[in-house]
């Protein structure tokens, strides 16, 4: 064997083998759609491991969609979607923070771009179409709903208004990928106005006929987006909620 085929071996994290222990048990039968998860404290002494170990499992697996908290109920085995089950990348998507950020990554480099565009090409349609999806996004917010379906239609009308084939394409495929991690994002206290925010601004500079606006605005959103999952995945708080929490404790709100 020749050296160059030789690679390190990588280190598992411990929460990773709780996820995937779990995992094994819900795909193999024997923890069944409605099941209840035992309680943390329950995991972590079967398994031996940290309830913070057993908290990040939880949370990499309602990222893949094989549980769900439900009020009153604790964490339960949800229905598998074919997706779930069959597409590997999706998996690996999902549980890598790394790859997450790779493709956040490839949406700065085209949205803002697209963005742009669209303040040149978007015809009366697109614009009345932008602000339907705003109208039923910010209906769904006041709601306390996450409004998924409607923030993934944001950006593909925007894409579709930037008048690009080719590139709407790789959005297509983007969106698909990260639809969970916009699940578990628009979930984060407060994500749901920071996102119907940023699509005002967008749709605003669009309208104007801005470029540079529109471009400068989508590429806020985006790290807006970053930070706030960034935050879901690793459980800590959203820098804007933290701010905010101090002030009251010293008696500035």
């Amino acid at each position: 064997m020749r050296p160059a085929t030789l690679e390190p071996i990588r280190r598992t994290r411990v929460y990773e083998q709780v996820a995937a222990r779990i995992q094994h048990l819900i795909l193999e039968g024997h923890l069944r759609p409605g099941d209840r998860l035992p309680t943390e404290r329950e995991l972590a002494e079967r398994f031996g491991v940290s309830r913070s170990s057993v908290r990040d499992a939880i949370r990499v697996l309602e990222l893949m969609g094989l549980v769900e908290p439900r009020q009153g109920e604790g964490t339960v085995v949800r229905d598998l979607s074919p997706e779930a089950v069959v597409n590997p990348l999706a998996s690996l998507l999902l549980r890598s923070r790394a790859l997450l950020s790779d493709l956040l990554d490839v949406r700065k480099m085209i949205e803002p771009h697209l963005a742009a565009r669209a303040a040149v090409h978007a015809t009366d349609d697109d614009l009345a179409r932008l602000q339907e999806i705003l109208d039923r996004q910010r209906a769904k917010a006041e709601r306390g709903e996450l409004a998924v379906e409607e923030d993934s239609e944001f950006h593909y009308t925007i894409a579709t208004a930037a008048r690009n084939q080719v590139i709407l394409r790789v959005l297509d495929v983007l969106m698909d990928l990260l639809r969970t991690s916009r699940e578990r994002s628009l979930q984060v206290p407060g994500r749901l106005e920071r996102s119907l925010e940023g699509h005002r601004r967008i749709v605003a500079a669009i309208r104007r006929r801005d470029p540079a606006a529109a471009e400068a605005a989508m590429r806020r959103h985006l790290e807006e987006i970053e930070q706030v999952l960034g935050q879901a995945l690793s459980g800590g708080p959203d820098p804007a909620a933290r701010r905010a929490g101090e002030s009251r404790r010293r008696g500035e709100g």
